[in-house]
């Protein structure tokens, strides 16, 4: 019996043929058949039966790549434990998800996957909003805010997500034409991201945030 014969192998295909539609269609254009079609299973019935929901999907496909991205940001942890450099942390927040994109070489649709979850408000109703602050990211982020100026907690969560957008958003973007060295680009992508996410977390706050 080969591997796509297995239960291992058959959710292995749906996860990879729903996290390539949803990237390129959204969430909610797709149902479960499309992707039973498109991942040549012959039973319609195959996405619903080895993940239930579409948020189980979706969800399984976020912890597929979540996994990996863990071990990266807890090696950038171990690296600049005690830091007050801003840079430092910021590389711990852009760092493993570039690493991440780079280890799946040109065949890659995580990124254009996780700006689809960022842009369909429909995912609130699915309680995926936040699927992505696990604990060592919770830690990241508190230390990075200790480096930054004294900036009111409402701004600082806007910059928060400000700062998450754009680096959603531009990995996907990058991740659509990628090079035949994408590790190389990924380190630039990176490179450049820190960059931008200092002078945004540097820059004064001149209007009173919305939230």
């Amino acid at each position: 019996m080969t591997r796509s014969r297995t239960p291992e192998g058959t959710r292995g295909r749906i996860l990879e043929t729903a996290e390539r539609m949803f990237a390129e269609h959204g969430v909610f254009s797709v149902s479960n058949r499309q992707i039973s079609d498109e991942a040549g299973l012959g039973n319609n019935t195959a996405v619903s039966y080895h993940f239930g929901s579409k948020a189980e999907l979706v969800r399984a496909i976020y912890l597929r790549h979540s996994a990996p991205m863990e071990v990266l940001r807890e090696k950038a942890l171990d690296e600049h434990a005690g830091s007050t450099d801003l840079r430092d942390w910021l590389g711990c927040v852009v760092r493993p998800f570039t690493g991440h994109l780079a280890s799946l070489g040109r065949n890659s649709w995580y990124a254009r996957f996780a700006a689809q979850l960022t842009t369909e408000p429909k995912l609130r109703e699915l309680g995926l909003v936040d699927v992505g602050q696990t604990s060592l990211q919770r830690t990241i982020t508190a230390a990075l805010h200790r480096c930054l100026p004294d900036l009111a907690p409402a701004v600082r969560a806007e910059r928060d997500e400000m700062a998450r957008t754009l680096i959603v958003h531009m990995c996907a973007r990058r991740e659509a034409d990628l090079p035949e060295d994408s590790a190389e680009m990924w380190d630039a992508t990176a490179t450049g991201l820190v960059d931008a996410l200092a002078g945004l977390y540097l820059a004064p706050a001149t209007f009173k945030s919305i939230n």
